[in-house]
């Protein structure tokens, strides 16, 4: 037996009968009572235990679908594959209404971890602090915004001009970050890479960055990356739960912070996609 199929026999309760590698950290395991699971390897310190915990925050919402979660030992994690089909009008209005009563499920405070999630968290590779503050406008720029830029400089990926005009809208946040809303219970990551069109016309939700955070950060992050029939998501969403007005121009704002994630982890082109909608926040 496999260590992973080690772990996945106790975590689950079943043997393995067949295991199958898929891409980068992740296998698939057959186990004997004909169940079928994702095993999902990590050396950094505290992301299968961040992932499961947030996987189970979201859960408990009891709107959004996510894979079960059978537990993390030691690096390890592993979750129900998903049986992915394709995406669909219907199933993507279903996910708006059901993305907003997550939302609405809340959090302690912006930057709360979820519960049992650790305070040091992750964004993919990169590293995220979940520490609660009071208002939005601050905790987003000193734990969101300002982090990655100064990692961005640091790397030479942001030039120090572009990184002041960064700066200027993180002042400027209060009077551009909109209404005052409360802490609304975030997936994190929600680029659709991370939103599966399941076999049964439901979207299943994977791999989050959970915290309490500002509703529309996943919005603009749907937006950001593309996300099948996203217009018919928004309207599902506004169903339930109307967003403030002039949250079309704030997109960029809270696109601001991936895109610095990923000039971090993967370079340039992502560094001039944050100078241009801080450019473009702060003129308009």
């Amino acid at each position: 037996m496999t260590a992973r199929a080690d772990v996945v026999a106790r975590l689950t309760g079943s043997a393995v009968r067949d295991e199958r590698p898929r891409s980068g950290a992740l296998a698939e395991a057959t186990l004997d009572d004909g169940r079928v699971v994702v095993v999902k390897r990590s050396d950094a310190p505290g992301a299968a235990r961040a992932e499961a915990a947030g996987l189970r925050w979201l859960a408990a919402a009891g709107s959004v679908r996510v894979p079960v979660v059978h537990g993390h030992e030691k690096g390890w994690l592993v979750i129900d594959r998903v049986t992915e089909g394709r995406p669909g009008r219907r199933a993507a209005v279903r996910f708006g209404r059901d993305l907003a009563a997550l939302h609405a499920a809340g959090a302690p405070a912006f930057g709360a971890p979820p519960p049992d999630g650790p305070a040091d968290a992750y964004i993919g590779l990169a590293r995220m602090r979940n520490e609660p503050a009071a208002d939005w406008p601050s905790w987003y720029a000193e734990q969101r915004v300002l982090p990655y830029l100064r990692q961005a400089v640091d790397q030479g990926t942001v030039r120090v001009g572009e990184a002041t005009v960064v700066e200027r809208l993180c002042e400027r946040l209060p009077d551009l970050s909109g209404p005052a809303e409360p802490p609304a219970r975030l997936h994190g990551d929600l680029w659709s890479g991370n939103v599966l069109w399941a076999a049964d016309g439901e979207v299943r939700l994977i791999d989050p960055a959970a915290h309490g955070g500002h509703r529309e950060t996943d919005l603009a992050m749907l937006r950001l990356f593309g996300c099948p029939h996203l217009e018919h998501v928004l309207d599902g969403y506004q169903e339930v739960a109307p967003l403030a007005d002039g949250w079309d121009d704030r997109v960029g704002v809270h696109q601001l912070f991936p895109l610095l994630v990923h000039a971090v982890l993967f370079g340039r082109g992502y560094a001039k996609q944050a100078f241009a909608v801080a450019r473009t926040a702060l003129s308009g």
